[in-house]
């Protein structure tokens, strides 16, 4: 009975043995299936490699066009010529609104260049008419002594010309005027009018 006991234990190391050596051989197995045996070169990702890489150079540069334009040269301005009315400006004023007695009303008419250059200006054309209600009574053109003239007019510089009247109608004699309010204004130009009393 020793006998065969020993030889049953002996068995039972050995499956024992056997069986241990065979997971640890299985493990072992799988650790270098998994591991590989260190020779294989290591896998890089691809799009990595690609996106570090410099862009390729364009095919073909840009054309850049530059157009020079060429302004105008400015006219030149013509000084001496007749002045146009979008070059002028009138004004009109009075030292009183009263006048009484004797005392005869003025008119202070101003002309001012405002164009590039100097202009001839006609003085005949300055008119000032005085008016009673709807009652033509005095223009300064139709009474004018002497021949009207030319003024050159320099840009910004006034003309200025002071009409008097003589309180009376028309020219040369004519019936003195009554008391009464009158109006006097600068015929066909744009300038104030200018409302007066003859006391």
């Amino acid at each position: 009975m020793g006998a065969d006991t020993g030889r049953s234990v002996d068995q039972y190391w050995r499956r024992r043995a056997l069986a241990l050596a065979g997971v640890v051989g299985s493990v072992g197995l799988l650790a270098w299936a998994c591991t590989g045996d260190g020779n294989e070169p290591p896998v890089h990702n691809a799009n990595a490699v690609e996106s570090t890489s410099p862009p390729p150079p364009p095919t073909a540069m840009p054309t850049v066009t530059v157009t020079v334009t060429a302004s105008p040269e400015p006219k030149p301005v013509k000084d001496g010529g007749p002045c146009t009315g979008k070059d002028l400006v009138f004004t009109m004023s009075a030292p009183q609104d009263t006048f009484a007695g004797s005392e005869r009303p003025q008119f202070r008419v101003t002309v001012v260049n405002t164009g590039k250059g100097s202009c001839t200006f006609d003085t005949g054309s300055l008119n000032v008419r005085i008016t009673s209600g709807s009652d033509d009574i005095w223009s300064s053109t139709e009474c004018r002594r002497g021949d009207s003239s030319k003024k050159t007019l320099r840009r910004g510089i006034p003309h200025v010309e002071t009409v008097t009247w003589g309180r009376e109608r028309g020219c040369d004699g004519g019936d003195p005027a009554r008391p009464g309010t009158y109006v006097a204004d600068l015929k066909g130009k744009k300038a104030k009018k200018q409302v007066f009393h003859l006391r």
